[in-house]
């Protein structure tokens, strides 16, 4: 069976006895043409079943309506989340949607940079905890807006929506010092990292810091992102006989809630978790874990708007957004409200 040619527009100029840059112009909306020339490309267009390819037409108008997201982990419930906001807000907008993973590998990260900077996409939102000095430089290197999504740079740069930070894990930690602990460990991501380094351990230190508690690093644990690293550092958190924990990651506090019980200590009593990212995880576990609330959707969505607007070269009054968090109060602590 002969497979069926694809139509291009040099049929639809063909039919209706026009220019290639008439086609064109009604493909982009050009209202350059008559009223009447451009019926009958339509009626061609869809009669031949004509799809006019994005980057194609990109050439004509210099956009793509395209956008691409580079995310760390496409099955991270946290980042899938904003990503939803991503592509709702895209859909609004009328643009597509080209996802990228990279495990939070900084050569793939260059190399997605790269590979949608060469598909001539009119913006990028990016997504993960590292941001090393190449991939810095590529994103600097690159012809279209970037903007950070549930991330940051360590100079602050860069458009961006979070949180703040800072104040969310100084006020848990402060929680967890009112109901009496005085050995609170906090479970991060690695310190090279500037939303660990610059924010998450600021307020940490901070929150000690306003308890006249002095900092001890033998309480601070540096981890990966995942249940079984939550396994392996509540090892080290019970040898250091920590009482009380602020978490990073919902699946590294799973591991560590259900370390400690299996080692028995009783959740909440004996041992208190405050997890940061109030996804699915935190509610299906029991107890459940107090978590500081994140608009996760929001963040995604916000981010989106912002790159529309740096898209179509709008004035961005703010390039730092930070979006208000909360606390869920759930049963992982004893008294959790902040």
């Amino acid at each position: 069976m002969q497979k069926k040619q694809t139509a291009t527009i040099y049929d639809v100029a063909s039919r209706v006895g026009v220019s290639l840059a008439t086609v064109s112009r009604v493909v982009n909306g050009n209202s350059n043409v008559r009223e009447s020339t451009k019926r009958k490309v339509l009626d061609a267009i869809e009669e031949l079943g004509y799809h006019p390819n994005a980057v194609a037409r990109g050439l004509a108008s210099k956009k793509t309506t395209t956008i691409g997201v580079v995310m760390p982990d496409v099955t991270d419930m946290y980042y899938s989340e904003l990503a939803r906001g991503i592509d709702d807000v895209a859909n609004m907008y009328h643009y597509d949607v080209l996802l990228t993973n990279t495990d939070e590998d900084p050569v793939r990260e260059t190399m997605a940079v790269n590979n949608l900077a060469s598909k001539q996409v009119d913006g990028i939102i990016f997504m993960g905890n590292e941001l090393d000095r190449e991939v810095l430089n590529t994103i600097a290197a690159v012809d279209a807006p970037v903007v950070l999504a549930g991330s940051l740079d360590e100079e602050g740069i860069l458009p961006s929506v979070n949180i703040d930070y800072v104040a969310a894990v100084k006020e848990a930690t402060e929680l967890l010092i009112r109901n009496k602990h005085d050995r609170v460990a906090l479970v991060t991501g690695p310190m090279v990292h500037a939303i660990n380094k610059h924010h998450r351990l600021v307020g940490y230190q901070a929150g000690l810091k306003a308890a006249n508690i002095a900092f001890d690093d033998s309480l601070l644990f540096a981890t990966h992102q995942d249940y079984s690293a939550g396994l392996q550092v509540a090892e080290k958190i019970f040898a250091a006989q920590a009482t009380a924990a602020v978490v990073y990651d919902d699946e590294v506090a799973l591991g560590i809630m259900n370390y400690m019980r299996d080692h028995g200590k009783s959740v909440p009593e004996d041992f208190e978790i405050i997890t940061s990212n109030d996804t699915k995880f935190a509610i299906v576990t029991r107890p459940e874990l107090t978590s500081i609330g994140q608009p996760k959707y929001d963040i995604g969505a916000v981010a989106m708007r912002m790159l529309t607007k740096l898209m179509n070269n709008e004035v961005v009054d703010d390039m730092q957004v930070q979006l208000p968090h909360t606390f869920e109060k759930r049963g992982t602590t004893i008294n959790p409200q902040p």
